[in-house]
């Protein structure tokens, strides 16, 4: 199992992901907000959604698991 984490702190403003899907190398599966910037969160394997572990709206710490993948 591959958890897929951010690098910032901040706040999700969307879930691209869903469970079940297929996600490339590089495939953006959520975004968070920092300072006012959007920053993508990019899965670094290929693999399969199998959990989502945050929603939109929430406030995420740098480290954060957002997505587990099989």
């Amino acid at each position: 199992m591959v958890k897929i984490e951010t690098q910032v702190t901040g706040r999700v403003i969307a879930v691209v992901a869903t469970v079940g899907q297929h996600v490339a190398v590089g495939a953006t599966v959520a975004t968070v907000e920092s300072m006012k910037m959007e920053i993508p969160v990019e899965a670094e394997c290929a693999g399969v959604v199998s959990k989502i572990l945050i929603a939109a709206g929430d406030e995420v710490e740098e480290g954060q698991a957002l997505i587990e993948m099989e």
